[in-house]
């Protein structure tokens, strides 16, 4: 097998050649294509670190490639076919939906961490149908599903490599064909983690029972997870199990961006002298905005990320203040973000239900609507595969200083949600979006503090995990104003998307922030 026809630099090269070393060490030979039995009690840990734009997305997706081209299976978690002798498999993860559809976004079949833990049981006869949809079972003849209706699926499925999508597609719903879940007995075989820097202990420790063979791709200038005391997983492994990456790649050499984002390792650099670099690069480049105020337009999509709770609270009040929300009822179009599941230990299949379709604490959702149930929304989970749910829900809107929030939609259990127009910089990890909104004067109490993290201070990781969520545009956002709204909010360009919805049961003054 040939290299991939990508241009790679040095030390991508390096880290190519050490992966498939380990890989080779466990019988999967990408030079030659040749998959050899998995070598028992045989384990490897390996960490590919390197700040934004440094390729760590581009070398996980040509080892994706090479692996398939190999014969080695990708698992998806949305459908395993039948164990066969020997083979070889490969999962690619990611700690949030928001996380997982970045990567599906540039060709790579991510899925949650949580979807490989459990996994969906299908009813027989549409099983049939998976299995001649991943290429393992002949075209079947299912009554009630016409020709036209599996063409549809196999078509679907050729673009986009989801079982439960190609089966929507032919117009079933999920409560069809998965009649439950269940967790993950056996182990798999090669994982691959972006968002490493997100995993906490008990993550890592699922995964390493899972996958003898685990290559965790990470961002060690991120935030650690807050019961990690600053810490990574990855810091933990020893020196040569961990492969850095230098050079720029993500997006072009010169954007501002990343440029803002690596002046922040220069020990020497102020808050003060970092917001002259913002100012300076806003006025030579539209890529990065110097902003007066928070454009409320943006919060509905792309959240506003602030530090402080309190100035969480504010923002999400102002939000929806400006857009006369009621304080009784939710507006169609208001961002929500999931805060877990309040559900007893008995209701364990409607926790895996939720769960298994993004509903897991700290999904991005939209409010669509009230259910046909009472305590049930209509909401769109961003990211997720198969993003429109109807579930019972309980969703609690904070006030400034009121210490209980107001709970508009309360069923008696199900998915817990917080609004979502801000959130903080730690819970932003993972995801990204076209346009980012920075509020710079939380970034400047931080600095004020003089707090500090893992030996770096604290606003700098705070600034470095903001900016780098941005894809194409920052706001650097320098006064406590809000911005009005250009119209009401809008649900129309998320209903036209196709996917049924499944049912899971159970010019004036501008206002002060």
């Amino acid at each position: 097998m040939t290299l991939p026809a990508v241009t790679f630099s040095e030390d991508q090269a390096e880290a190519w050649d050490r992966i498939a070393g380990a890989l080779r060490g466990v019988g999967v030979d990408l030079d030659d294509g040749i998959l050899t039995p998995p070598v028992e009690g045989a384990s490897r840990v390996m960490a590919v670190l390197g700040k934004a734009g440094s390729g760590k997305t581009l070398l996980l997706a040509q080892l994706t490639r090479a692996l398939e081209a190999a014969g080695v299976d990708l698992v998806s978690g949305d459908y395993e076919g039948k164990r066969r002798k020997d083979r070889r498999t490969l999962a690619i993860l990611a700690p949030t939906n928001k996380a997982a559809s970045v990567l599906r976004n540039r060709g790579v079949p991510a899925t949650t961490i949580h979807r490989i833990l459990y996994t969906p049981v299908y009813d027989p006869e549409y099983e049939r149908v998976a299995e001649w949809l991943a290429g393992t079972g002949d075209r079947p003849e299912i009554e009630g599903l016409t020709d036209v209706a599996l063409d549809r699926a196999h078509a679907f499925y050729q673009i986009h490599k989801s079982i439960p999508g190609a089966l929507a597609a032919a117009g079933l719903r999920g409560s069809d064909f998965i009649t439950g879940w269940k967790r993950r007995e056996e182990p798999l075989d090669i994982g691959f983690v972006d968002e490493s820097s997100m995993l906490d202990e008990r993550q890592f420790t699922d995964l390493k029972d899972i996958f003898p063979t685990l290559v965790l791709f990470g961002d060690p200038a991120q935030l650690a997870p807050i019961n990690q005391q600053g810490g990574m997983v990855f810091d933990g492994l020893p020196a040569p199990a961990k492969l850095t990456l230098n050079r720029i790649h993500r997006q072009e050499a010169d954007s501002p961006i990343l440029d803002l984002a690596h002046a922040l390792a220069d020990p020497d650099l102020t808050f003060e002298g970092f917001e002259r670099m913002v100012e300076q690069a806003a006025a030579r480049d539209d890529r990065v905005v110097w902003a007066q105020r928070v454009e409320v337009d943006l919060m509905a999509r792309s959240p506003v990320l602030v530090w402080r709770n309190a100035t969480r609270i504010r923002l999400i009040h102002a939000f929806r203040a400006v857009h006369g929300a009621p304080e009784d009822q939710l507006l169609e179009g208001e961002p929500l973000i999931c805060d877990g599941l309040e559900l007893p230990l008995k209701h364990r299949k409607k926790r895996l239900d939720l769960e298994a379709r993004g509903l897991i604490k700290g999904a991005q959702v939209i409010y669509l609507g009230p259910g046909k149930k009472p305590g049930f929304s209509r909401l769109h989970v961003i990211g997720a595969e198969d993003p429109q749910v109807n579930a019972a829900s309980i969703v609690k809107i904070e006030k400034p200083d009121e210490e209980e929030p107001f709970i508009p939609y309360a069923a008696t259990m199900g998915a817990t949600f917080l609004h979502g127009a801000a959130v903080t910089i730690h819970k932003a990890q993972g995801s990204q979006w076209e346009n980012v909104q920075v509020f710079a004067p939380d970034l400047y109490a931080a600095a004020r503090m003089g707090r500090s993290e893992a030996g770096q201070p604290l606003w700098k990781r705070l600034a470095y995990v903001a900016i780098t969520r941005a894809q194409d545009r920052l706001y650097w956002i320098v006064r406590n104003r809000l911005s009005k709204p250009s119209g009401p909010l809008r649900v129309d360009d998320l209903k036209s998307q196709t996917a049924p919805i499944l049912s899971l049961s159970m010019q004036e003054e501008e206002p002060q922030i």
